[in-house]
C-alpha cells in the first residue's frame, strides 16, 4: 500500500510516440495493481503519481497494453521507472522496443537473472511466454542448400519491427539510395556512348569528395609495395597467410630454378606468404547484357621485407589442369603491362571474395544467425541477452564454398591470426588492432559473466544458455560443430570466448571489412567488380588489353555508385560501447561498462597517435569508427 511515482520514457525519434492510451500494471511479489489508462505517450517523458491500495511487496515487473480505438499507432518505449513501497529506491524496467497492437507486454525489472537466480520461479512463466512469442516472430528462413540460415522474410516489412532501421537511419538510407540511383540513371545513359580507351579515363567517374586514401590508391595502385600492403591492411585482410611449404599448385616450369631458390630461401626464413583464391576455381561467371564475364582463381606468393613491406614474387592466375601445360607464371621482371594485368586480375578476385566471403558471409550473415538465435533462445532477463544486445549461380556457389570452410577459429582473431602466421607481424596493423579490440571486448564480457556465473557448473546448468548455443550451431549455422563451433558451453572461459566472438563479429570484424570500400574501390582498376576478357595466356600485353579486360564505363559507373552508397560514413551511427540503452540495473554492471568505455577511448587515442606518423594510416578498427552493430 502507498503512493508510487511512475516515469515513462518514449523514444527520441519524431514518430516514436503514439496518441493511443496506454494501460499499466505494477506486479509485485505479493500482488498486482491495475493503474488504468494513465498516459498517452506522445513525446519525451511522462510522469504521474498514483495511490495503490494493495500491498505489492518487491516489484518484479511492469505490464503495459496499448489501447487502440480508431487508429493503432506504434509506440517506441525506452523504459519505465517506478519509485515507491517495495522498490528500494527507483526500480528500472528497460524496454527499448516498439509496442504494437493491443497485446500485454511484460517488462521485468532490469536486474539480469539466470534461471538459477530465480529459485522461487517468480519469472519462470514470463521467461517461457516471452520465448514462445518470440519464436513466432523470429522464424528461421532458408535460401539455398549449403548456406547458413537467414531470418524468414523477403522484404523489409516482413522483418520484426524491432529489427528494421529506426526512422532516422531508414530515411537516410532511402534518400541516399534514391539519389544514387537517380545519378546513375542520368549519367549512365552517356556510358553507352563514351568508352574507356586509357586507364586514366576511369578518372571520369572517380568520385568527387573522395577520401585521401582513395586519392592515394589512384596514385599508387601500380606499385608492388602498395599491392602487397592491401593484403595486410586493405579492405580484405582475411586471406593472407604465412607459407609452411610451397603450394602444390605452384608448378614451376624449366628455366625458373632461380625463382624456386628465392622462394625456398624466403620459406626457410619464415618470410614467405601466400594468398590463394582457389575458392573461385570453376565458379560459373556472370553474363552481363549477353556478354560473358570471366573469373580467375589466382595464387600470389609474397615476401615480407625487414622494413615491413610485403612484395609479390610470382602470380599464377589459374590452377594447373591435368593434361594441360603448366599455367603461365607472371613475375615482377615481366613487361610492365603484363605484370600490371596479372595484378589487376588478383585485385578483381580479391574484390569477389571480399564482398561475398569476408563482408557478406562473415559480417552480415553470421550476425543474422547470432541475432535470431539470441531472440529465440534467451529471454530479456538473461545476462547474455543484455550483453549481446549492445550489440543466379556464381555468387551462391562462392557462398556455399565459403560456408563449408568457415570455422569457429577463423572468427576469433587470436586464433585466426595465429593460424595464418600473422601474429607479431608489425606491418599488419589490422592484426594489431584486431587483437587489441578483441582483448577489450573479452575483458568486458568476462566482467559481465563474472557477475552472474560464479562457477563453471553454473554455466553448464543454465538451460537457456545451452539452448542458445545449440540453436546457433546446429540450426542457424547448419550443424557447424564439425567446423569447431560448440554445441554446449562447459565453462565460464568457454562462454566468454563464445560471447566475445559474437560481439567482435558484429562490430569490429564487420567494420574491418566494410569501412575500406570507399577507400580501396573508388579507383576502379584497383578493385574491378568484373573482368570482360579471359586471363592472359601470353605476356604480350598492351594498355588496351588491360582496359578491354576491365569493366566498361557503365559497369564501372554502377560499381562506383554502389561503392559510394555502401562505403560512405554513416551519418546516423552509434559507436561500439556508446549505446544509450540501459539494459542492466545496479552499480556493478555499470562499472564494468564504464571500464569498457574507458579502454575503448584509450585505444582510440593510441591509434590516433600511431596514425599521425604513418605514411598510410589504418582506422578501420578505431573504436570511434566501429559501429555498435551490423547495419549496412
Amino acid at each position: 500500500m502507498g503512493k508510487y511515482s511512475v516515469r515513462v520514457a518514449t523514444g527520441d525519434l519524431f514518430l516514436a510516440g503514439s496518441p493511443n492510451q496506454v494501460q499499466l500494471w505494477l506486479v509485485g511479489k505479493h500482488g498486482e495493481a491495475d493503474l488504468g489508462t494513465q498516459l498517452r505517450p506522445v513525446w519525451g517523458k511522462e510522469e504521474f503519481e498514483i495511490d495503490v491500495p494493495l500491498h505489492l511487496g518487491r516489484l518484479l515487473m511492469v505490464k503495459l497494453r496499448k489501447h487502440n480505438v480508431l487508429l493503432s499507432v506504434d509506440w517506441f518505449c525506452k523504459w519505465i521507472s517506478v519509485q515507491g513501497p517495495g522498490t528500494q529506491g527507483e526500480a528500472f524496467f528497460p524496454c527499448y522496443r516498439w509496442v504494437q497492437g493491443h497485446r500485454i507486454i511484460c517488462l521485468p525489472e532490469g536486474t539480469a537473472r539466470t534461471l538459477s537466480d530465480d529459485p522461487q520461479n517468480l519469472f519462470k512463466k514470463y521467461r517461457e511466454q516471452e520465448l514462445e512469442e518470440r519464436k513466432k516472430v523470429y522464424r528461421w528462413g532458408s535460401w539455398k542448400d549449403g548456406l547458413i540460415l537467414p531470418i524468414a522474410g523477403n522484404r523489409q516489412p516482413d522483418l520484426p519491427r524491432d529489427e528494421r532501421f529506426l526512422e532516422d537511419k531508414d530515411l537516410d538510407f532511402s534518400v541516399s539510395l534514391a539519389k544514387a540511383l537517380k545519378d546513375m540513371a542520368i549519367k549512365g545513359t552517356l556510358d553507352f556512348i563514351n568508352c574507356v580507351k586509357r586507364l586514366e579515363d576511369f578518372k571520369k567517374i572517380f568520385p568527387r569528395g573522395k577520401t585521401a586514401l582513395a586519392e592515394r590508391v589512384h596514385d599508387s595502385w601500380k606499385s608492388d609495395a602498395f599491392f602487397g600492403y592491401q593484403f595486410l591492411n586493405g579492405a580484405n585482410p582475411m586471406l593472407l597467410r604465412r607459407s609452411s611449404r610451397l603450394p602444390a599448385r605452384l608448378v614451376l616450369p624449366p628455366g625458373m630454378e632461380d625463382l624456386k631458390t628465392q622462394l625456398e630461401k624466403e620459406l626457410q626464413a619464415g618470410s614467405l606468404f601466400e594468398v590463394d583464391f582457389s575458392l573461385l576455381d570453376g565458379v560459373k561467371p556472370n553474363v552481363i547484357i549477353f556478354k560473358p564475364q570471366y573469373v580467375a582463381a589466382p595464387l600470389v606468393m609474397l615476401k615480407l621485407q625487414p622494413d615491413g613491406r610485403l612484395l609479390p614474387m610470382v602470380i599464377q592466375l589459374q590452377p594447373p589442369r591435368y593434361g594441360c601445360p603448366p599455367p603461365l607464371l607472371f613475375l615482377p621482371s615481366d613487361p610492365p603491362m603484363a605484370w600490371l594485368l596479372a595484378k589487376t586480375w588478383v585485385r578483381s578476385s580479391d574484390f569477389q571474395l571480399h564482398q561475398l566471403q569476408s563482408h557478406l558471409l562473415r559480417g552480415h550473415l553470421i550476425a543474422e544467425v547470432i541475432a535470431v538465435a539470441t531472440m529465440r533462445s534467451l529471454p530479456s532477463l538473461h545476462p547474455i541477452y543484455k550483453v549481446v544486445s549492445t550489440g543466379s549461380g556464381g555468387h551462391v556457389d562462392i557462398l556455399q564454398r565459403a560456408t563449408a570452410c568457415l570455422t569457429y577459429r577463423s572468427l576469433c582473431p587470436p586464433d585466426d591470426l595465429a593460424d595464418r602466421g600473422l601474429l607479431g607481424v608489425k606491418s599488419s596493423l589490422y592484426g594489431q588492432d584486431a587483437i587489441r579490440l578483441w582483448g577489450i571486448i573479452s575483458r568486458y564480457v568476462e566482467g559481465m559473466v563474472g557477475l552472474f556465473y560464479k562457477s563453471d557448473q553454473a554455466v553448464k546448468d543454465d538451460l537457456e544458455l545451452q539452448a542458445w548455443c545449440r540453436e546457433m550451431t546446429e540450426t542457424g549455422l547448419q550443424m557447424a560443430q564439425d567446423r569447431g563451433f560448440p554445441i554446449s558451453l562447459e565453462s565460464r572461459a568457454q562462454l566468454c570466448h563464445f560471447v566475445t566472438m559474437c560481439i567482435f563479429t558484429c562490430t569490429g570484424q564487420h567494420a574491418s571489412n566494410h569501412l575500406g570500400q570507399l577507400d580501396w574501390y573508388s579507383w576502379i582498376p584497383n578493385g574491378p567488380c568484373t573482368m570482360r576478357k579471359p586471363p592472359p595466356i601470353s605476356k604480350d600485353v598492351t594498355e588496351k588489353d588491360i582496359v578491354d579486360s576491365l569493366p566498361n564505363l557503365h559497369q564501372a559507373h554502377m560499381q562506383k555508385t554502389v561503392t559510394d552508397f555502401l562505403g560512405r560514413r554513416q551519418p546516423v551511427m552509434v559507436a561500439l560501447g556508446q549505446h544509450e540503452e540501459k539494459y542492466f540495473s545496479g552499480p556493478e554492471p555499470q562499472a564494468v561498462l564504464r571500464q569498457f568505455r574507458e579502454e575503448l577511448a584509450a585505444m582510440d587515442k593510441e591509434i590516433d597517435v600511431r596514425n599521425a606518423v604513418l605514411d598510410l594510416p589504418y582506422e578501420y578498427l578505431r573504436p570511434s569508427m566501429v559501429e555498435n552493430s551490423v547495419t549496412i
